[in-house]
């Protein structure tokens, strides 16, 4: 390039608590620094490690950089290299506004990486002292494993092309988190295939916490099958071949050519089973813990837990709970309901809202904990996401589903001659399992089939809230919710209710648990 074509690359890391990955990712920052010795190079993390991508990218101005490409330091495009990294990009790009920047495309399935692959492959295989045909080898590729489909099926690509470019008798593919099967289930799984051998490939850029778990999972299948032979490829590490890939990917970016496999993207496109996330905003969600290496005293690492404040309501809404705590005499009720039935209060107008409202034993207790641990709300209809505090859900990190508007959903309620929020709560039930939290707002069916799950197919969601509004079954439904022993359970015995109540006991629970976070007691009349 000439020397007016020059810019800036920064290198996007996502960092890790893992020493020897932080140590390895750096070395191949310097590695790309020696193989673009014209342009200024420098790197940041999302989390745990610094510098920072900001402080990356205010010294990569320093440098003299006046175009600056942004390459995800990733092998996929997940939602780190959808949402994290671009959230990052446009903040530094509204603080520099004199400054053209470029976000380039993750590393995906270069041929160059797929040379790498077989590098590591046929490395393998010359550290055994058997001869044993590829058509006899079962290679297992390790992904990291993430909720975008579309990164997971690369993984499932890679091992594809490499099974059938290599020879190999067969391919399985694993992840070691979120996705499944995860490791040792797809390590058990390939092994009953009989081949005389298994070579574990994982699919990573660095070494840390999840490379050494692969390692020890393969380890412990060679140690329960000893008539089995065990390989262990390396991880891609500090190369040239991956270098080379992560400069091209800047000269994409600034020459306008970052190829994104859009036409997958959960974020732009329907995908089967994650339609509600089309047109979804590009927020970071690893906040709390960026630059946390900068945060810390001695050798000790400060404590990776955000720090939370209790909540703050508007002073409106302040003043609101004042005269709601003064309106009725509130002793008759136990202190950890208070914050659910006065927002209940605030949100129909009626102090009487609240005498008809049941609460199973231990059901805020089970809530908050549900809310704070599983961090999944399942609503029947979307007015009651909508009503939900966006604040508290993203301080929170809780995310919310609803399957009613779904093509699925259709398709299930078409073919099961259900209601569609019956079809969604069925849906959410194959989807989360028990680690959910269900509010119901505004149809009884959803109730229905809530109860036939929990009774008929051992269903256990964390806390079901049903708060419906209505005359045609719905004090029926509250009833049989009622006397669903199962579960804990928050609904009331009149044809009073809808998706406003529903949302509010969520997040009367959010704030308690908000406020729980931050040590705080506010005593009885909190609201």
């Amino acid at each position: 390039m000439t020397a007016s074509e020059k810019f800036g690359i920064v290198i996007a890391g996502h960092g890790s608590r893992d020493p020897d990955a932080v140590r390895e990712f750096e070395a191949l920052v310097e590695l790309v620094r020696e193989r673009a010795p014209e342009d200024a190079v420098s790197h940041g993390y999302l989390e745990f490690a610094s510098p920072t991508i900001a402080e990356a990218v205010a010294d990569n101005l320093a440098a003299g950089a006046r175009q600056v490409a942004v390459v995800p330091g990733v092998l996929l495009a997940a939602r780190h290299a959808k949402n994290d990294m671009p959230a990052e990009m446009q903040a530094v790009a509204r603080d520099y506004p004199e400054i053209d920047f470029h976000f380039g495309a993750p590393m995906s399935l270069d041929p160059k990486l797929l040379q790498l692959a077989q590098e590591r492959i046929v490395a393998a295989e010359a550290t055994s002292p058997q001869t044993v045909r590829r058509a006899d080898t079962c290679l297992v590729v390790v992904g990291r494993g993430t909720t975008d489909p579309d990164a997971n099926g690369e993984v499932a690509k890679l091992a594809r092309m490499l099974e059938e470019g290599m020879g190999f008798g067969g391919a399985f593919v694993c992840y070691s988190g979120t996705a499944q099967p995860l490791v040792a289930d797809g390590l058990r799984s390939a092994a009953r295939l009989g081949y005389a051998r298994i070579i574990v490939l994982p699919f990573f850029l660095f070494d840390g916490v999840l490379v050494k778990r692969i390692y020890a999972a393969a380890d412990d299948l060679r140690e329960r099958e000893p008539g089995l032979e065990v390989l262990k490829a390396g991880y891609f590490g500090v190369h040239p071949l991956v270098a080379d890939v992560m400069i091209a990917r800047a000269r994409e970016a600034v020459a306008g050519r970052a190829a994104m496999n859009c036409s997958l993207c959960k974020y732009r496109v329907q995908i089967v089973g994650f339609e509600q996330q089309v047109g979804e905003p590009q927020r970071a969600h690893h906040l709390a813990v960026r630059g946390l290496q900068a945060r810390t005293e001695g050798d000790t690492a400060i404590a990776t837990s955000p720090v939370y404040k209790p909540y703050e309501p508007h002073p409106i809404e302040a003043e609101s709970f004042r005269i709601i705590a003064a309106g009725r005499d509130w002793s008759a009720f136990p202190p950890d309901q208070l914050t659910v039935l006065q927002r209940l209060v605030h949100t129909s107008g009626d102090f009487d809202a609240v005498d008809d409202i049941y609460f199973s034993p231990g059901a805020v207790d089970s809530g908050i904990r549900a809310l704070l641990r599983c961090k999944r709300v399942l609503t029947d209809v979307t007015m009651v996401q909508t009503g939900l505090k966006r604040a508290l859900l993203e301080e929170l990190g809780i995310d919310t589903w609803c399957g009613v508007h779904d093509r699925e959903t259709h398709l299930m309620a078409e073919q099961y001659g259900i209601t569609r929020s019956a079809a969604g709560i069925r849906r959410g039930w194959q989807k989360f399992g028990n680690d959910v939290v269900v509010a119901i707002g505004d149809a009884p069916t959803a109730i229905f089939e809530a109860v036939r799950l929990i009774r008929d197919h051992g269903w256990r969601p964390q806390l079901v809230i049903a708060l419906p509004v209505g005359f045609v079954g719905t004090r029926e439904s509250k009833d049989a919710l009622r006397r669903c022993l199962q579960v804990p359970r928050i609904t009331n015995s009149g044809t009073r209710g809808g998706s406003p109540w529903a949302a509010s006991v969520v997040n009367g629970l959010m704030i308690d648990g908000l406020n729980q976070l931050a040590g705080y007691d506010a005593g009885p009349d909190a609201g």
